[in-house]
């Protein structure tokens, strides 16, 4: 059996699992059989937005901590502690005040958050050309070849990897290492956090077995419980069947869950497995239906979402707006665009004639601008070279980007959002009054 102390990087041999490091005592040791036969690995970090908090402000270390905010909205991320009483990602924020009063709740700060993330995978560049992000905290690697470099097999660069990127960023990860993809993703959840876990080629099967039908990819709650009807509630149920008689019965995704479920998957980690598209939402404290205030709410979206943009250096071709009625009621609407833009006021525009469609009467309870068709951005929009009016808007949007970025985000409010930027600071003055009062 092989080991590495993941604290030390001392490696050895043995017959049985090693339960400290000889060298150092440490008992966070990875041991197994295929441990340095292995290359393709998914990092994924650790509850990434609370992380990014509690590393900015150390009083929130021992604390629950809930990113979110607003008493519709949702849970973004939250931290291990939070976890423990209940609270998930995607929970409604009032059920997550419910579950846990006593949480610190700080909103999101998806600057900040893809300012770490860049940092991480220049780290992940640094290991290794082939990096697949899947989003803003995970990615997967192929470290095949990458021995010579670095002169260590591809789990012991990785353990270096993760140590460095909590010394050096502040922020702890999980690691599952394993002959493809599918079971990489599978390993990298059994150990959070701070995890390393290995599945190997000769134990996949048994593995697999035992686990529910919902552990592969694509399989939700609908398909699982058809599944479970249908006589499958474990993998190991799939891979008694014949691969013909799942085809018969489920069609391509019959093929799919055969393979899968012999731990199958002839995925190549891609370097072209950049995200496809970049959104932003908000969930309202009151249901809203006048254009004005949707607009409003439009537009601070629209400029969050360019400077997500901007920070990745990332333009997009087409423009969806999502809108969800008081009575959950999803509208999608998209409109693509003649030459790729980063810019919020271009995003503003098209949206803007999209959602003057859906003004009925309906009331809405959420708000939403993505755009698709990433590719990198060229440091300027073609637009602006053959439309002289948008030129002259998109100058002046880059110079208000420049005095944001010398004097922070309200140096410039735009006109429009004067009210909201005020109603939130007046909010945030009393909420830090509140906090001042003694217990």
């Amino acid at each position: 059996m092989q080991s590495v102390c993941r604290d030390c990087f001392a490696t050895s041999e043995s017959t049985e699992r090693p339960s400290r490091c000889k060298r150092c005592g440490s008992p966070r040791i990875v041991a197994h059989e295929e441990l340095n036969g292995l290359s393709v690995a998914h990092v994924d970090c650790d509850a990434f937005y609370a992380s990014v908090e509690k590393r900015d402000d150390p009083t929130l270390a021992d604390k629950p901590l809930i990113i979110g905010g607003g008493t519709r909205g949702v849970v973004s991320t939250c931290c291990y502690i939070a976890r423990q009483f209940g609270v998930r990602s995607a929970m409604p924020m009032f059920k997550a005040r419910e579950l846990c009063p006593h949480a610190v709740i700080i909103p999101p700060n998806m600057q900040k958050y893809v300012g770490v993330s860049r940092q991480i995978r220049a780290l992940m560049d640094a290991l290794t050309p082939l990096v697949e992000p899947l989003s803003i905290d995970e990615a997967f690697l192929d470290l095949s070849g990458t021995e010579a470099v670095h002169r260590a097999p591809p789990s012991i660069s990785l353990a270096r990897f993760a140590k460095r990127v909590e010394d050096e960023i502040g922020v702890t990860i999980s690691v599952g290492l394993s002959h493809n993809k599918f079971l990489a993703k599978i390993a990298s959840d059994l150990d959070k956090p701070r995890g390393f876990a290995v599945i190997g080629k000769a134990e996949t099967l048994s593995f697999l077995a035992a686990q529910p039908v919902s552990l592969i990819f694509g399989v939700g709650k609908v398909f699982a419980e058809t599944l479970r009807k249908d006589g499958y509630e474990t993998i190991g149920q799939l891979q008694q069947a014949e691969p013909e008689q799942l085809m018969r019965r489920y069609g391509e995704s019959g093929a799919r869950l055969a393979r899968l479920a012999r731990g199958e998957d002839a995925r190549a980690v891609s370097i072209d497995g950049e995200m496809k598209s970049i959104s932003s939402e908000t969930t309202f404290n009151t249901d809203l239906k006048d254009f004005e205030a949707l607009s409003t709410e439009l537009l601070a979206l629209c400029e969050r979402l360019s400077d997500r943009l901007k920070a990745k250096s990332l333009v997009g071709d087409t423009v969806t707006l999502k809108l969800k009625s008081a009575g959950f009621r999803l509208r999608t609407r998209a409109r693509h665009l003649m030459i790729p833009t980063q810019l919020a006021g271009v995003m503003y525009e098209s949206a803007l004639q999209l959602l003057a469609r859906e003004i009925d009467g309906t009331a809405f309870r959420l708000i939403g601008i993505g755009l698709s068709g990433l590719s990198g951005a060229d440091g300027i929009d073609q637009v602006d070279l053959i439309e002289p009016q948008i030129a002259r808007r998109a100058a002046a949007e880059r110079a208000i980007d420049r005095v944001r970025e010398r004097f922070g985000k309200d140096a410039v409010i735009r006109g429009k959002l004067y009210d909201r930027v005020k109603a939130r600071a007046a909010r945030a003055d009393e909420d830090s009054k509140e906090q001042e009062k003694p217990e």
